[in-house]
């Protein structure tokens, strides 16, 4: 339970205390999240080679894909349009964005760097 709050809070794989993100980004300010380099409480180096973080676009897809999903099957109890439901899937995609991207980017550190994993 303690590993998927560090996702969700954002901490450091290795430590659990410097955080990932120095901003967490606004779509509607038109600002994307910034990683720290490395944790500022154990310096753990969160990017380990260029392209790195290039698995977390699979990651953000399937996110996002079950994000949908299950915004369709709800709104589709209440609203009789897809073209609506369609309108509106979009919009949720780009309100999401900056948050399936910290998010994605978490799962990937987890994935391939948690706290029980050794260099």
């Amino acid at each position: 339970m303690s590993t998927l709050v560090d996702i969700l809070t954002e901490k450091c794989p290795k430590c659990g205390k410097g955080h990932v993100f120095s901003e967490k980004g606004n779509i509607f300010l038109f600002r994307l999240p910034k990683m720290h380099s490395n944790c500022s409480h154990c310096n753990h180096r969160f990017e380990k080679e260029p392209g790195y973080f290039f698995g977390s676009m699979f990651v953000s897809y399937a996110v996002a894909v079950a994000e949908m999903v299950v915004f369709f099957l709800i709104a589709n109890q209440f609203v009789d349009s897809y073209l609506t439901i369609v309108v509106l899937i979009g919009i949720l995609s780009v309100v999401l964005s900056t948050f399936n991207f910290r998010l994605s980017r978490m799962l990937w550190i987890y994935l391939l760097d948690g706290k029980n994993k050794q260099l």
